[in-house]
């Protein structure tokens, strides 16, 4: 498995070739936050198999949810958000592809 790329010192991003991308919501339990990471993981390979066609928004609006729920998008940004805000929002449903294993 890689090593996955450092955190900024208040934990919040992530660095990827000098770029900021917001990191992971860190209370996330570790099993929510596998399944999350595997629907997004789906959704991904499902916009590079729709890309061009009808369905390619579907598969951008599934990553776009799976993103939502990591915390790694929306607003107001996960160190903003109650306890109980995060809980919702990482224990809220996440649609899978069609086929999805």
């Amino acid at each position: 498995m890689s090593e996955r790329p450092p955190l900024t010192p208040d934990g919040r991003y992530r660095v990827i070739d000098g770029r900021r991308w917001r990191a992971t919501d860190p209370l996330i339990p570790e099993v929510r936050r596998e399944q999350l990471v595997r629907v997004l993981m789906a959704w991904r390979r499902e916009v590079r198999r729709t890309k061009g066609t009808d369905g390619e928004r579907a598969a951008r609006d599934g990553v776009q949810a799976a993103k939502l729920a990591l915390g790694e998008r929306g607003t107001p940004p996960w160190w903003e958000q109650t306890d109980e805000e995060r809980r919702t929002r990482w224990s809220a449903e996440v649609p899978e592809p069609d086929g999805s294993p």
